[in-house]
C-alpha cells in the first residue's frame, strides 16, 4: 500500500452528546511512520476503528488490549491467528519463526502467553499482528504497561517495519514516543485534527520563542523585568518562554539568569517539542 487518504470523516458513537470524529482529513504515505497524537479521549482509537472498518483486507491492528488467548502458548497462538487470516502449512510456519524472531519471543514460544511478564505481551501481540506482512499497520498505544526497556525495544522494531510500501500508523499519548520515531505526525484534540505534516516542520519555532529550563525559579526581580521585555510565560518548575527579537538577545538572557543565580539548565531557541505545539494550540497538557 502507498498511501491512505481520508477526506472529511465524521463520526458519532450511538447515545453521544457530539461528535467523536469531526471532519478528519488526512494524507498518510508509505515509506516511513506516521504519529497520530493526542490526549486521552481524544479520537485516535475511533479513527483506526473507521479505518480498519474500511481498509480489513490490507491491514493489521495491534490494539492496546491483549489480544490473544491466555491460556494458550505463544506458538499455539500464533499458529491460530495466522490460520484464521488464511495462513497454513510450510508458510503458516515460516512466518511464525519470522515474527517470533523480530519480536524476540522465541524462547517462551512453549509458554503459556498469560504467564508472560507485561513487556513479553506486548511483544506478542505486535508478532501476531505481523503475521500476514500487512501492507497497513494500525498501532494503539503498543507500550502502555511495559518496562523501560521493552519500550525501548519496541519502538526500535516498529521504526524497523517502516519501508516502502508499507504504512505504519503509530498512535500515542506519550509525546516523546512520536517525537523518537515518527517522520510526520497529526494532533487531534476533540475528534479534530490541529496541525498535521512533518514533524521536522511542525517543531520548527518561526515566533521568536526561547525556552528555558532553571535550577532555581527566576527572583520576581527578573521576573518582572523579563515579563515587560520578553513577554514572559512561567510553565512552573523553573521552566519558562521568553519572545526574544533574534538570536542575538538569547546569550542577554542567558546571562542575566546566570548573574540572578539561576544557571540554565536546558534551553531550546528555534525549536519546539510536541508538548509545547500542544499547549500552543489547544492550552491543555496532553495528558489530560
Amino acid at each position: 500500500m502507498e498511501s491512505l487518504k481520508l477526506e472529511r470523516i465524521s463520526f458519532r458513537y450511538p447515545g453521544a452528546a457530539e461528535d467523536a470524529l469531526r471532519e478528519v482529513s488526512l494524507e498518510i504515505s508509505a515509506g516511513g511512520v506516521f504519529g497520530l497524537l493526542g490526549p486521552n479521549g481524544a479520537g485516535k482509537t475511533t479513527l483506526l476503528s473507521v479505518i480498519a472498518a474500511t481498509a480489513r483486507d490490507a491491514l493489521a491492528l495491534v490494539p492496546q488490549d491483549h489480544a490473544f488467548y491466555p491460556m494458550l502458548t505463544c506458538r499455539e497462538n500464533l499458529r491460530f491467528f495466522g490460520g484464521v487470516q488464511g495462513l497454513q502449512g510450510s508458510r503458516l510456519k515460516e512466518r511464525v519463526e519470522a515474527v517470533a524472531a523480530l519480536a524476540r519471543i522465541e524462547p517462551v514460544l512453549a509458554r503459556r502467553a498469560g504467564q508472560l511478564s507485561g513487556g513479553l505481551k506486548r511483544r506478542l501481540n505486535l508478532a501476531i499482528g505481523l503475521l500476514t506482512e500487512p501492507g497497513l499497520l494500525l498501532l494503539d498505544e503498543p507500550t502502555v504497561g511495559v518496562d523501560p526497556q521493552s519500550r525501548a525495544f519496541l519502538l526500535d522494531t516498529i521504526r524497523s517495519l517502516a519501508g516502502p510500501g508499507r504504512i505504519v500508523v503509530y498512535t500515542s499519548h506519550y509525546m516523546e514516543e512520536v517525537q523518537q520515531i515518527c517522520d510526520r505526525v497529526a494532533i487531534l484534540d476533540h475528534g479534530r485534527v490541529l496541525v498535521s505534516g512533518l514533524l521536522e516542520e511542525i517543531l520548527q519555532e518561526t515566533s521568536g520563542i526561547l525556552s528555558l529550563r532553571l535550577r532555581s525559579p527566576l527572583p520576581e526581580r527578573l521576573a518582572a523585568e523579563w515579563r515587560t521585555r520578553y513577554a514572559l510565560q512561567d510553565d512552573g518548575g523553573a521552566r519558562y518562554r521568553l519572545r526574544v527579537d533574534g538570536a542575538a538577545e538569547v546569550p542577554q538572557a542567558l546571562e542575566a539568569a546566570r548573574a540572578a543565580g539561576c544557571e540554565p539548565l536546558t534551553m531550546s531557541y528555534g525549536r519546539r517539542d510536541l508538548e509545547q505545539v500542544f499547549m500552543q494550540l489547544t492550552q491543555r497538557s496532553l495528558r489530560d
